[in-house]
């Protein structure tokens, strides 16, 4: 996470920080600690640890045949199929009862990847789920295998130069995806016998063209840096400092958060639920599948940056920010996005499964040696280009536990919301936060919905929800806040601590403001029926 402040660069920072920074971030604190944490970083490495085969399986319990996939993909007929809510871990056993990966970070539909487990268990099973609404359950079990036999696989080595944890562990299986529809999908392995365990193993069945349709992305780069299986992330090594971290990590190795799902349950998961309830058409991939293809998003009608998307290749930049230029509208619905600069480079198991991100050390660096963009923040020399020039907003520190603040609710994206200039939603404003900040390249006319009032390790400052317009018709909105897809989930009044204190009218907000963003970008350039209009002056008294 993050980053380097508006007033100035911060120094390479503890990278304990961050991996305390993804505990409160993912709700593993309650909000009453999260003023306590130190931070409001914006720089290198402060924020610290943020945060079977298939031919012997079986088919969908329901026994009818899967949604067909492809370009007439039907969400609201692939909703309305049974769901299974069953498929959460329960029982997750001891450490390394059982845990794996895929060698493919999406495939589409049809095509096979290779399942790498290891397990102390006799046997074990897998279960595709793919992840949606389903009328609440939120998943549907696609296919589950035959027992498997387990096998404990080598451990892990770290190379000497980058610190990256490398894997060498056997296939276990070759999974097949036939009939499976395009999405989002967790595969939950069972050991049986032994101990027991689960843990679940991401993987996308990602759509081929998305012409005409909303575009979710699974920001698998950000769930890579942060994950820290085998002592080493992104953010610091075994000793819980910045100068241990890795310089490139591999998606060859099991995700170490959330039993395995990396960050996509608390940032993802709860939008995917949203936008299949309604019926929207959507369109899946992953954000190194976007970098990848340069055409992945031509005449898409919208595309989703999720809860918490921070590191971005050069190549994805420019494919989102042609899509906006040709007419497609972007929501970024976290905090803290398009921060780190990075390289996608091959492991030995394919192409992009190696993430590289010296930060600060990127004069070590051999690609850039050799040419290639400095893996820094993009706000930062060599290169510098703010993030701001896409999104609107730009990042501006960590952490903060703080109040959102409605200023412009006559604006289109808060009808039916009931809320009025100068309402509060508790707790909406963290663990990170973004801001207009017209003293970075920020597009014209943006108008700022609310205007948060933050401190931020004792620094006056304002989070800020803007939407700006641009020639091509594309709208952009950016929530200005990483709570707001996990606020889609709150319920009650927050006084559990779950979900860092949100409560069910915060919940209501952020529903019906995504509802309404969700079905006007699906129609089409929002800036043609919704221009923005700009009121930077009006709310911070400058220009």
């Amino acid at each position: 996470m993050d980053q380097e402040h508006i007033v100035g660069p911060a120094g390479d920072g503890d990278g304990a920080g961050r991996r305390r920074f993804l505990a409160i971030a993912t709700g593993a604190a309650t909000a009453a600690g999260i003023g306590a944490v130190a931070g409001c970083a914006t720089g290198d490495g402060d924020d610290g640890g943020r945060r079977a085969d298939g031919k012997n399986g079986a088919p969908a319990p329901d026994g009818k045949p899967s949604a067909a996939a492809g370009p007439g993909f039907d969400v609201k007929a692939e909703n309305a199929r049974p769901g299974h809510a069953d498929w959460a871990v329960t029982k997750a056993g001891p450490a390394r009862a059982v845990e794996g990966f895929a060698d493919k970070v999406s495939v589409l539909p049809g095509e096979s990847f290779g399942l790498y487990v290891s397990t102390t268990a006799p046997r074990f099973t897998v279960s595709a789920y793919r992840m949606g609404w389903y009328g609440g359950a939120r998943a549907r079990l696609v296919w589950r295998s035959e027992a498997l036999p387990g096998v404990r696989q080598p451990e892990h080595t770290v190379d000497s130069d980058t610190r990256m944890v490398h894997t060498r562990w056997a296939r276990t299986t070759t999974v097949e995806t036939k009939d499976w529809p395009e999405g989002s999908y967790l595969l939950r392995l069972d050991a049986q016998g032994g101990e027991g365990g689960q843990r679940f193993v991401p993987v996308t069945v990602r759509s081929a063209a998305t012409a005409g349709r909303t575009v979710v992305v699974n920001a698998v780069a950000t769930w890579q840096a942060y994950n820290r299986w085998g002592g080493y992330g992104s953010y610091d090594g075994p000793g819980g400092g910045f100068a241990s971290r890795s310089l490139s990590v591999s998606f060859d190795r099991p995700y170490e958060y959330d039993d395995g799902a990396g960050l996509f349950l608390v940032y993802e998961a709860p939008l995917i639920a949203l936008a299949e309830r309604l019926g929207i058409p959507l369109a899946y991939a992953t954000t190194t599948d976007v970098a990848r293809e340069k055409r992945l998003l031509e005449g898409a009608a919208a595309v989703l940056s999720l809860g918490h998307d921070e590191y971005w290749s050069p190549e994805q930049r420019a494919h989102f920010t042609a899509a906006r230029d040709a007419g497609t509208n972007i929501a970024v619905l976290g905090a803290n996005c398009c921060f780190r600069r990075i390289r996608l480079e091959a492991s030995e198991l394919g192409p992009d499964r190696t993430l590289v991100c010296y930060k600060s050390s990127y004069s070590q660096d051999p690609g850039f040696k050799r040419g290639h963009p400095a893996t820094v923040d993009f706000r930062s020399a060599p290169g510098a280009d703010p993030e701001s020039s896409l999104l609107g907003v730009i990042y501006d520190g960590y952490p903060v536990d703080a109040p959102y603040v409605v200023t412009n609710p006559g604006h289109w994206l808060f009808e039916g919301t009931g809320a009025k200039a100068g309402d509060r939603f508790e707790h909406l404003v963290g663990v990170e936060y973004d801001k207009v900040n017209t003293g970075f390249t920020t597009p014209r006319p943006i108008e700022i919905l609310a205007h948060s009032p933050v401190v931020c390790e004792g620094r006056p400052s304002h989070q800020d929800t803007a939407y700006y317009t641009v020639p091509s018709g594309a709208g952009v909105f950016a929530t200005g806040t990483m709570r707001w897809v996990e606020a889609l989930d709150a319920t009650g009044d927050g006084r559990s601590g779950r979900n860092h204190g949100l409560d069910a009218r915060s919940g209501a907000l952020t529903t019906r403001v995504t509802e309404n963003l969700l079905r006007v970008f699906a129609a089409g350039p929002a800036g043609r029926s919704h221009p923005a209009q700009d009121n930077v002056k009006a709310v911070y008294g400058s220009s």
